[in-house]
C-alpha cells in the first residue's frame, strides 16, 4: 500500500566546507534549515511542535536541490535562492518572514526597521520573536537583522553562524 507523498518530510544533513546542518522539505518545498552543528533532534523537535502528522524520511536525492542551492549562496554564484519554501508559523510569523526575503543580499535592517515594514512600529518584540521562530534560516534571511545599534542580536543558529553569514555577504558584495 503506497502512503501518501503529503505526510512526509524528507531530510539529509548537508555539509558544504565548514557549514554542517540539516535541512528538510516537504513535497511543496523547503521547510527547515538547521543551525550549524546541531543535533537531528532539533530537527525533530521542530517537526514534532509544527508538523507533527509528518513522518521523517531521511532521502539525500529528493534534498538536492534544496543541497546545490544552499552551495550556490555560500559560494557566491548565486544571491537568491530559487528554490520553493513551504513555511509553517502563524499567521503573523509569515508576514514577517516575507518581509525578510525582501532585504537584499549583503545588506542589513533593523529589527525596528522590520516592525515599520510589517506596519506593527510598536511590535518590536513580537517581530524579534517572530523573526527568532524562523525554520528556515539562510534561505529566508533572518541573519541580515540587526539590533538597532548595530549590534549583531539574537539568531536561531547562533551569533557566530549569524557572523559567518553576514561576512559572507558583505566578502562577495564587495568582491563584484
Amino acid at each position: 500500500m503506497e502512503q501518501s507523498s503529503g505526510n512526509f518530510i524528507y531530510w539529509t544533513r548537508f555539509t558544504h566546507e565548514q557549514w554542517n546542518m540539516y535541512i528538510a522539505a516537504t513535497p511543496l518545498g523547503i521547510c527547515y534549515v538547521g543551525s550549524q552543528n546541531k543535533e537531528f533532534e532539533e530537527l525533530e523537535n521542530w517537526v514534532k511542535k509544527r508538523l507533527p502528522s509528518y513522518e521523517l524520511v531521511e532521502n539525500a536525492e529528493n534534498m538536492q536541490s534544496y543541497s546545490d542551492g544552499l552551495i550556490e549562496y555560500l559560494t557566491g554564484e548565486s544571491r537568491n535562492f530559487t528554490e520553493p519554501v513551504d513555511l509553517y508559523g502563524t499567521q503573523f510569523q509569515k508576514y514577517v518572514w516575507k518581509a525578510l526575503l525582501e532585504i537584499p543580499y549583503g545588506q542589513t535592517v533593523s529589527y525596528t526597521d522590520i516592525a515599520v515594514r510589517v506596519q506593527k512600529p510598536s511590535a518590536v518584540r513580537a517581530i524579534g520573536t517572530a523573526i527568532g521562530a524562523n525554520p528556515v534560516l539562510i534561505t529566508v534571511p533572518c541573519h541580515r537583522v540587526i539590533a538597532k545599534s548595530g549590534a549583531l542580536a539574537g539568531y536561531r543558529g547562533g551569533l557566530e553562524m549569524k557572523e559567518q553569514l553576514l561576512a559572507l555577504e558583505l566578502r562577495k558584495e564587495s568582491s563584484k
